[in-house]
């Protein structure tokens, strides 16, 4: 049974020194993009929250970091610059220690960010 985490303080305190500043990285350009939205973990990983509504979710592995936009059409939105990326259904995966450039993360949760927008109404 997986231990339940209590935030992301805590899920970053528990990883290796390089991979701890791995996912830093990918947090702070997150928190730069979205500077209002919850940090929280969800699904048992670190997550960024408008409102109720996820906009991204990042973890660490034993071999690899991922970065999930939450949303297939931003995958495809991006798919060119990901190219050079391992991804999967909805999952950009990269090595430990080379995460990917702040400017496209920070991209990615702006689209997420309009695409929450533009279901709400706004």
């Amino acid at each position: 049974m997986m231990r339940k985490i209590g935030g992301v303080e805590e899920y970053l305190a528990a990883l290796s020194d390089e991979a701890h500043a791995t996912m830093e990285n990918v947090r702070r350009a997150i928190r730069a993009a979205a500077p209002d939205a919850a940090d929280k973990v969800a699904y048992g990983m670190p997550a960024f929250y408008q409102g109720k509504r996820p906009l991204v979710y990042y973890a660490a592995f034993k071999g690899h970091c991922s970065f999930y936009p939450a949303s297939m059409a931003v995958m495809r939105e991006f798919a060119n610059e990901l190219r050079r990326f391992e991804t999967s259904k909805g999952t950009i995966r990269f090595p430990i220690g080379k995460p990917p450039p702040a400017t496209l993360v920070m991209r990615v949760v702006k689209a997420r960010i309009r695409e929450n927008e533009a279901r709400r109404g706004r």
